[in-house]
């Protein structure tokens, strides 16, 4: 699905990105909820970036946005148990030139509107200003991939996040 965000641009660069586990839900733009078997995933678009939470038994939040107060960066990796879950992250940033950003961003702008667990949203001022979510299940794992795009930059922010039951993980 994609939609256009009635907001303005605020997290306007790549490194004013953060990173949280745990956070309650954030109001948000746009929310999609995907069932993936006995998951439900909640794809949130922020004003300032995303939020995904996972339910089932117990829930596993992650939030990468601009997050008032925060104080921690975008990591490039993060392997850890949330609760009751294992949770992994990872993270990179691309440089683009202007022609290649304009490429790349409608590609995944496609890729995402077209997917029925995708979610895009863009932001007014650039058709090349938004951020995006596809979530997916493979080998009892629940995952998830975003891309943060920053134009005026020509940075796109790529993460992709996997995470699985505890209960799963002794089997």
């Amino acid at each position: 699905m994609l939609t256009t965000l009635k907001t303005a641009y605020t997290d306007s660069r790549a490194d004013d990105l953060a990173w949280c586990l745990g956070k309650e839900p954030l109001p948000a733009l746009a929310v999609m909820n995907v069932q993936l078997d006995s998951y439900t995933v909640q794809l949130r678009l922020l004003g300032a970036s995303h939020q995904v939470i996972v339910e089932e038994e117990g829930s596993c939040s992650e939030t990468v946005a601009c997050i008032p107060g925060s104080r921690t960066p975008l990591p490039l990796g993060v392997a850890k148990r949330v609760g009751d879950w294992d949770y992994e992250f990872a993270a990179r940033v691309e440089t683009l030139s202007e022609g290649a950003f304009a490429g790349r961003a409608q590609e995944l702008l496609a890729l995402v509107a077209h997917h029925p667990h995708g979610l895009a949203g863009t932001f007014p001022g650039s058709p090349h200003a938004f951020t995006a979510l596809l979530a997916q299940r493979q080998e009892g794992r629940i995952g998830w991939r975003t891309w943060h795009a920053y134009p005026q930059e020509g940075r796109l922010v790529v993460t992709r996040t996997q995470v699985r039951p505890r209960s799963l993980a002794a089997l």
